[in-house]
């Protein structure tokens, strides 16, 4: 079993690390671990690390760093931003979007999110969970809400956002939209997706949408997609056409 830790210390030759109490925990009462037992680990910013535990108790590990298994790199840059949805739900949508390549994760407030109170420490927590089982380098941002109004009032245009739409004559597949993007160069590569709530966004933040000039509408099929069904089918298109879909370059070569 590949056993993968993310850390806040830095990561060097000769270097060690003491595990959180909640991750000694997890090595010595979980996965019944002991000293001399390997393992990985990667903070986002040196690479990953080949490590032994070099010694554990109870509340407590010492981890020394043996070598760098993989360099840093920087993935293909891809917001999402996305109406809030219910517990299990939401822990759903934020698990799949850190597997398929997000870097940064934006709740979004809409006139019709149902969802009073979001954690961003919970969301925080079960990002560093998704980028440790699926290998990746680093763990996505994660921005505390804001109002729909506020967030395009802010936005960057260099950003362009592709907002999933349910329909309209301005709508254009996104697959399409991908495989011409000559149109917006390479603001393709450095975008977000935005994906609205349960009963898809009002009439109001549709014409609010439509009016910037750096949203284009998108429409991800002919059926009707749950909040997180869309995040997932966006992002999953994204990566195909313009992420880093080609291949896996920066796996340990399994």
């Amino acid at each position: 079993m590949q056993v993968r830790l993310f850390v806040e210390e830095a990561l060097s030759d000769g270097g060690s690390v003491g595990a959180t109490s909640e991750q000694a925990h997890y090595l010595r009462s979980v996965l019944r671990l002991s000293a001399g037992a390997e393992i990985w680990l990667f903070n986002g910013r040196d690479g990953e690390w080949r490590a032994t535990i070099d010694g554990i108790g109870k509340g407590w590990a010492s981890l020394a760093l043996i070598g760098q298994t993989r360099p840093q790199r920087s993935p293909p840059d891809i917001w999402l931003l996305f109406a809030p949805i219910k517990r299990a739900r939401i822990d759903f949508l934020l698990q799949k979007s850190v597997e398929l390549g997000a870097t940064r994760l934006m709740p979004v407030i809409t006139e019709r999110t149902n969802v009073e109170r979001v954690k961003p420490e919970r969301l925080r927590a079960n990002a560093i969970e998704a980028a440790e089982q699926c290998e990746r380098l680093e763990v996505p941002e994660i921005d505390a809400p804001q109002k729909l109004d506020r967030l395009l009032d802010g936005w960057d245009p260099n950003r362009r956002i592709f907002a999933c739409f349910e329909a309209g004559p301005d709508v254009s597949a996104f697959a399409d939209i991908l495989s011409k993007s000559g149109a917006y160069g390479e603001k393709c590569h450095n975008a977000g997706i935005l994906v609205g709530p349960e009963g898809g966004f009002s009439n109001a933040e549709l014409e609010i949408l439509r009016q910037k000039p750096f949203v284009s509408p998108v429409g991800l099929g002919p059926r009707i997609l749950r909040a997180e069904t869309a995040a997932v089918a966006a992002l999953s298109i994204w990566q195909a056409l313009a992420g880093d879909w080609g291949g896996r370059p920066y796996g340990r070569g399994k």
